[in-house]
């Protein structure tokens, strides 16, 4: 296997190139492609947005497919709720979770070994492709010839398929299943973006040749990033290191790293406000009952403005709706310590998330794609997993030691604290920032427009 650095400065030398505007130019401009299977594929691909020739194309909703089509997409996405909210079905919840999650099972990273040879996922794929799938997206970038960008792996695999170049595959976990990669990788031209070193190496033992993988990091928000100087993470991450050392464990051992880091004018304490803990519901709504454990346990410290708790509902109305009756039921005190965060839209929630971000100290959801968000210096308490693909992304942040597995909901008020005056959580935010990458926005969109990327080993600069 081959280093980060390695596999992050490799380039891509000699790909065709199809006529039309030349992504390497200042007015390139791509096809970002997405699927509405739970948000991690979309907020993969929104960072992007300044680059999209039109729009966002979204996979059974603008993509030009036809009714038999979009009704196909859908049926795909209802099982795909179904199996994230399998295990909450009493007494045979459990068993159909695990049937269902072999469909998605990646194998031990260990022993590191080959692991080329065709699965029955990718077979049932390309078969589906072959009958239909796809054909509404490939109709629609085949208007104008331009690079397909895609966070999902179907229209990536059906793009090289019917032969499009170039094709770049936005990898949305630490690990991924044998799907995301082509039944003969050797023949593909799929490029991809890895959010880490995990998963660019477990793409080469699927077989992907190493100068066709680059190593980015996660596709973070602007907003929450400040540039490429990352002058707003350094603001809000001084100030949140504050907020979870209130026992001065953790700044007697960090101060000079972190003001060397972040720069001494970002880590001056300018403004109070309350210890806040955000909580993320899903894409497929699963674990909502947490928030309510969650609101309950911490009631008096809501109702004298001690903490405030934001509950993500996401874009789904049962959970607001979920939410706010557990508002009306706990309270939150004369300051409205409970928050709601909810959009019609994936865009308006996109945003208004963000904007929540900015000023919370502690996240609080299952290890999906918001794993990557660690390293904004947030520290993460990890709900229990769904799925192979999150169980790896669970590892991950263990690993790096920026999440901390929750503890029973329903005495948040006491195991929180104590980890909180231990100074366990700044030192989450801190390993997060250091170790999990945040500049895969700009990464990304270096390739695109110049065709390479720079490996670098400062933790600002990765």
């Amino acid at each position: 296997m081959h280093e980060d650095n390695e596999i992050e400065s490799s380039v891509r030398q000699g790909a065709p190139q199809r006529r039309g505007e030349d992504p390497r130019s200042g007015k390139g401009k791509v096809w970002l492609v997405s699927a509405n299977m739970g948000y991690g594929h979309l907020r993969a691909i929104l960072p992007l947005h300044e680059i999209a020739y039109r729009e966002i194309i979204t996979l059974g909703e603008n993509d030009g497919s036809t009714p038999r089509e979009k009704k196909l997409w859908k049926k795909i996405l209802a099982v795909y709720a179904r199996f994230s909210r399998a295990k909450g079905i009493p007494w045979i919840g459990k068993y159909l979770f695990k049937i269902l999650n072999r469909f998605l099972y990646i194998p031990s990273f260990y022993p590191i070994r080959n692991l080329s040879q065709s699965t029955f996922q990718v077979h049932a794929l390309e078969s589906f492709i072959r009958r239909g799938l796809c054909t509404g997206v490939l109709r629609r970038v085949a208007e104008h010839p331009l690079p397909v960008v895609t966070s999902f792996y179907a229209p990536a695999i059906a793009a090289d398929l019917r032969g499009l170049r170039p094709v770049y595959c936005i990898i949305c976990d630490a690990d991924l299943n044998r799907v995301w990669v082509s039944k003969d990788p050797w023949e593909s031209r799929i490029l991809y973006f890895a959010p880490c070193g995990k998963a660019a190496q477990r793409l080469q033992s699927y077989g992907v040749p190493h100068d066709r993988i680059h190593l980015t990091g996660f596709p973070l928000p602007e907003e929450l990033l400040g540039g490429r100087d990352l002058s707003t993470l350094k603001t809000d991450l001084g100030q949140r290191l504050h907020y979870l050392d209130p026992n001065q464990r953790f700044w007697p051992l960090h101060n000079k790293n972190v003001e060397h880091i972040l720069g001494e004018e970002h880590c001056i304490p300018w403004k109070h406000r309350a210890l806040t803990l955000t909580f993320a519901v899903g894409g497929a709504e699963a674990q909502k009952e947490i928030g309510k454990k969650i609101a309950v346990s911490l009631r008096s410290k809501l109702e004298s403005g001690e903490m405030v708790l934001n509950l993500v509902a996401g874009t789904a109305p049962a959970v607001r709706e979920y939410f706010e009756e557990v508002r009306r039921e706990v309270g939150g005190g004369p300051s409205r310590s409970i928050n709601i965060v909810f959009g019609e839209s994936f865009e308006r929630y996109y945003a208004l998330f963000n904007e929540t971000l900015r000023t919370t100290d502690i996240l609080w959801s299952k290890p999906s794609e918001l794993s990557f968000y660690c390293g904004l210096g947030i520290p993460l308490i990890i709900s229990p997993a769904i799925g192979s693909q999150e169980y790896f992304n669970q590892k991950w942040l263990l690993e790096i030691q920026a999440g901390i597995k929750q503890e029973n909901p329903e005495y948040t008020d006491q195991w929180l604290f104590d980890l909180l005056e231990n100074g366990r959580f700044a030192e989450a935010a801190w390993a997060g920032f250091l170790k999990a990458r945040k500049l895969g926005t700009y990464k990304i969109l270096d390739i695109l427009r110049e065709g390479r990327t720079h490996a670098d080993d400062s933790p600002l600069l990765r």
